[in-house]
């Protein structure tokens, strides 16, 4: 079987919330449609365009922001650089002006409400997550470009195949937990084992650059996510909570950067119980931010983006693991089990359910923080399979479409799970011969396949649809 490459950056990627399937892929798709059209011609020849959007993208696609991450898109914003506030003023002028600024610079008459249809009871047979481009010139000729968004911010174009970087001869190829650990026997740690193959794309260098950046983001992310309070758009009503436990935790002592604010909480103590509100608080702030269209890493999605860095944190906070070394390390080895997971699995709850994500991402930073508290290759690996097999079925239920009940609170779940996970590992002597961590991964993609879809992200069965709720027209 040919070895499929992924880099620590396809599995984290900067970018904006709620969703990294339902938002980041159909903003990067609508990125790679004008590209096509740019290809085409001068931008002035383009007459219409309209989107069809297909399976979970159009049942949960409002709630998701789907139709909102499509015209960034097409007016050629970029979802790692934009502005996150600039987005709402730019929706409310293509909603009033009926007009789409096509890469910015050329207008084109657009109406949200005709142009844009959420075919609800149509779905494609690639992948539940379908959209379609229908593009019209001036000159009467038109074409159709279809994508799917796979999850965790990968796209296909319809009749390609996914971009593997199969080009790519890596020293370590990879595809299984039984890989990984081959090359560890050769007496290197995961992270080792991931650093050695980025190299094969960038230098070292620029490997640590871009993982501490994508730690910044994270950072970023939790701090901001604790310090802003109010509800959660959406028409849900969900009041934030990370604020509120912040201060409470903090007794409102004051502070005026991310380090002084670590520094209160470092002096707390080391009591379970705020240990365990603390990583509640991480994870709350970054899937409050998620949920707010604001700046977040797909770790390895955005409805799991909150469990990584508030495992992440928690040690740096409390086991005195504040050090750039470390946390690249730990990154690094979170995205290698998260990419075995994608060869072998999905990370897809539209595939798989939240297993897919939460389950992934507890599994990933289960491992990761198994390696740094002193854990063997394989205690990190046992570390993984403990987190997933306690999340194996668990099902995607948004209510509303929105990626706020239950996803916000599941990554607490997730983030403790993970740590559980971890110290089990460490106090056991793994013993693959009855669960390793590939067995689990099979497993987690058979349950995928047999679970009904009305429980895969698509808001028709579970919480969805057992608590009434009446959200306001997008």
């Amino acid at each position: 079987m040919p070895h499929e490459s992924i880099s620590v950056f396809d599995m984290f990627k900067i970018g904006v919330g709620p969703s990294s399937s339902h938002t980041l892929g159909p903003w990067r798709a609508a990125l790679a449609c004008l590209e096509q059209i740019k290809k085409q011609g001068p931008l002035s020849n383009v007459k219409s365009i309209k989107i069809l959007l297909y399976g979970s993208l159009a049942k949960t696609g409002r709630g998701h922001g789907t139709d909102i991450a499509i015209y960034m898109g097409l007016t050629g914003e970029d979802p790692v650089t934009i502005d996150v506030n600039s987005i709402t003023p730019k929706i409310s002028s293509i909603r009033s002006k009926r007009a789409l600024l096509l890469d910015g610079t050329t207008s084109i008459a657009f109406d949200p409400d005709l142009d844009l249809e959420f075919l609800v009871k149509d779905c494609l047979s690639f992948h539940p997550n379908g959209l379609s481009f229908l593009v019209e010139l001036k000159n009467g000729n038109s074409w159709c470009d279809t994508y799917f968004s796979i999850g965790g911010g990968f796209i296909v174009k319809e009749g390609q195949l996914p971009n593997r970087k199969d080009e790519i001869d890596l020293p370590f190829p990879i595809n299984t937990a039984h890989d990984l650990l081959h090359w560890c026997m050769k007496g290197l740690s995961i992270s080792d084992v991931v650093l050695e193959n980025e190299t094969s794309w960038r230098s070292e260098a620029k490997t640590r650059e871009g993982v501490w950046q994508i730690w910044n983001t994270m950072k970023e992310c939790i701090y901001r996510g604790c310090k802003t309070d109010g509800d959660l758009p959406g028409g849900l009503e969900v009041h934030r909570r990370a604020f509120a436990l912040n201060k409470k935790l903090l007794k409102n002592q004051p502070y005026k950067d991310f380090d002084q604010w670590l520094e209160l909480i470092k002096s707390g103590g080391h009591q379970f119980n705020y240990i365990l509100d603390w990583v509640s608080c991480f994870a709350l702030a970054v899937n409050e931010e998620n949920a707010s269209f604001g700046r977040v890493v797909t770790a390895p999605t955005n409805g799991a983006a909150g469990v990584i860095p508030a495992v992440l944190l928690y040690f740096i906070a409390f086991c005195d693991g504040y050090s750039e070394e470390k946390i690249i390390r730990f990154l690094l080895t979170a995205s290698e089990v998260g990419s075995i997971f994608k060869k072998g699995a999905t990370i897809s709850a539209a595939m798989g359910g939240c297993q897919a994500e939460i389950g992934v991402s507890s599994a990933m930073a289960a491992a990761a923080l198994t390696e740094l508290m002193g854990g063997t290759q394989r205690q990190s690996l046992m570390a993984a399979e403990i987190a997933m097999e306690h999340h194996l079925g668990l099902t995607c239920d948004p209510i509303g479409g929105l990626v706020q009940v239950p996803c916000i609170e599941r990554n607490t779940m997730g983030a403790i799970k993970a740590i559980t996970a971890s110290q089990l590992a460490l106090q056991s002597s793994p013993d693959f011969a009855k669960v390793s961590l590939d067995k689990v991964i099979k497993t987690m993609w058979d349950t995928a396949l047999d679970m009904n879809s009305k429980y895969k992200e698509t808001s028709d069965g579970g919480l969805a649809i057992n608590i009434p709720i009446s959200l306001p027209e997008c």
